[in-house]
């Protein structure tokens, strides 16, 4: 499994999910990138070469962070705003991240479905 990144929206505990199923796993909070925008958080997971996790919907529009210039970014998206239910994606989605992870890609993580974005779709 890649090296991950927690944006702020994400509960701190899913770090220690990520790394007890072997990955490496910081949080913007270690970084003091708490509240800074999300060019900059952008920016640092590509710097450090990290997967992005987290709740923002603007990661997921593909025209302002490609996946092409990210390892991945991966956006939770809960049927309720609740630590439990993301905390709930983020242990189904390993399993599935780890088997199937390809580079500069885009997961959105739902309930019921994982929806994939490669780097080769084009942004319409």
């Amino acid at each position: 499994m890649h090296a991950a990144k927690l944006d702020e929206n994400v509960p701190t505990e899913a770090a220690e999910l990520l790394r007890a199923a072997g990955g490496s796993c910081d949080t913007v909070h270690d970084e003091g990138l708490a509240g800074a925008e999300d060019p900059k958080i952008a920016e640092a997971c590509q710097v450090e070469a990290r997967v992005l996790f987290t709740l923002d919907l603007d990661f997921a529009d593909i025209r302002a962070y490609p996946p092409k210039e990210y390892v991945g970014i991966v956006v939770f998206r809960p049927g309720e705003p609740s630590r439990r239910q993301v905390l709930d994606l983020v242990t189904r989605v390993i399993p599935v991240l780890a088997a199937e992870w390809a580079e500069h890609q885009l997961w959105i993580v739902e309930p019921a479905r994982v929806r994939v974005r490669g780097a080769d779709e084009l942004a319409v």
